[in-house]
C-alpha cells in the first residue's frame, strides 16, 4: 500500500452522489464519520469566530465557505478522492496523466488518512470540506488520536502482510500506530525527505518536499515499487537516496531533495 496525505487545496464541485451513497472502501467508518460531522457542525454553530478559525484553519471568506461546506456535507456532490485533492503533492503526482497500469495501481494501492473521513481509498467519493488531521474538535478531541485505533487495523488488513510505503507528513503519520500495523503482519516503510549532502547532516525538507513527494509517489506507482530497496532504487530527477535503515518492523528510506534551482537528474540510489 502507499499512504498519501489529503490536501487543503481541493477541486470544486462534483457530479457524484453524496459521500455516504457513493464509493467507500471503508464504509464501516461511516457511523464515526457522522458522529464527527455532528460535532463539527455543533462547534461551528456555537463557537465564536476565533473558535471557528481554530477549528477549520481559515479566516474571512474562506472560513465562511468552509463552514457552508460543512453544513451541506451530507448532501453535497462528490468527486473521487484522486480528483478532489488538488494541492502540491497531488498536482505533482498528476493522477489523470498516469498510464492505465499506474492508474489502476493508484486505485488499488493508495490510502489517504483524513481528518474528516478517517481513511479513504483513492477512488472514494469525497465532498468539498476543510478539516485538518491536526485539528481538535469539541467533544471529540484531537483527530489523529481519535482516528488512530480505527485506522491502523484497516491499513494492515489492506496490506495483506506486505509492505506499506508511508509518504505522510507528521500530522497524518500521528494517526498511524506502527506497532499495531506490525501486529497485523504488515511492514512499514517510512520515507524521510531531507536536505543535506549525507545522512549525518540531513534535516527535514520544507515546502519543496511536497512537490518531491508527489513525484516520488508517481514513480512508486509507475514502477510498482513496494519494498524499501525498490523505493530507494527509484530514479527521480532531483532526488537521491542517502540511507536505508531498519528498526524492527519499521524501515526508513532517507531521500535527499536537491535545493531549488539544482534539480538536475540524479541517480536515486546513492549508497
Amino acid at each position: 500500500m502507499l499512504l498519501l496525505p489529503p490536501s487543503e487545496g481541493k477541486a470544486p464541485g462534483g457530479e457524484g452522489p453524496p459521500w455516504a451513497e457513493g464509493a467507500q472502501a471503508f464504509a464501516g467508518l461511516n457511523p464515526r464519520r457522522r458522529t464527527l460531522g455532528v460535532a463539527v457542525r455543533r462547534a461551528l454553530r456555537s463557537g465564536d469566530e476565533a473558535a471557528r478559525t481554530r477549528l477549520l484553519g481559515a479566516r474571512g471568506d474562506l472560513l465562511a465557505a468552509a463552514a457552508a461546506d460543512w453544513r451541506a456535507i451530507d448532501r453535497a456532490p462528490t468527486l473521487p478522492a484522486w480528483r478532489r485533492y488538488a494541492g502540491v503533492v497531488w498536482s505533482a503526482l498528476d493522477p489523470a496523466g498516469l498510464d492505465r497500469e499506474a492508474h489502476d495501481a493508484l486505485l488499488e494501492r493508495v490510502l489517504i488518512p483524513s481528518g474528516a473521513f478517517g481513511l479513504l481509498a483513492a477512488g472514494d467519493a469525497v465532498p468539498a470540506y476543510r478539516l485538518k488531521m491536526g485539528a481538535s474538535v469539541p467533544a471529540i478531541g484531537g483527530l489523529a488520536a481519535w482516528w488512530r485505533p480505527r485506522i491502523a487495523p484497516l491499513v494492515a488488513d489492506r496490506a495483506h502482510g506486505g509492505w506499506i510505503v508511508d509518504l505522510l507528513p507528521g500530522e497524518h503519520a500521528a494517526a498511524l500506530d506502527p506497532a499495531r500495523i506490525a501486529r497485523g503482519g504488515a511492514r512499514l516503510v517510512r520515507v524521510a525527505l531531507v536536505t543535506g549532502e549525507d545522512a549525518g547532516s540531513a534535516r527535514a525538507v520544507g515546502h519543496a518536499g511536497k512537490h518531491a513527494k508527489g513525484l516520488l509517489a508517481r514513480a512508486v506507482l509507475t514502477h510498482g515499487a513496494r519494498t524499501p530497496d525498490e523505493v530507494a532504487g527509484l530514479e527521480v530527477p532531483g532526488l537521491r537516496t542517502l540511507a536505508v535503515t531498519a528498526d524492527g518492523p519499521l524501515h526508513t528510506v532517507m531521500i535527499r531533495v536537491a535545493p531549488a534551482g539544482t534539480e538536475t537528474p540524479e541517480r536515486s540510489r546513492g549508497r
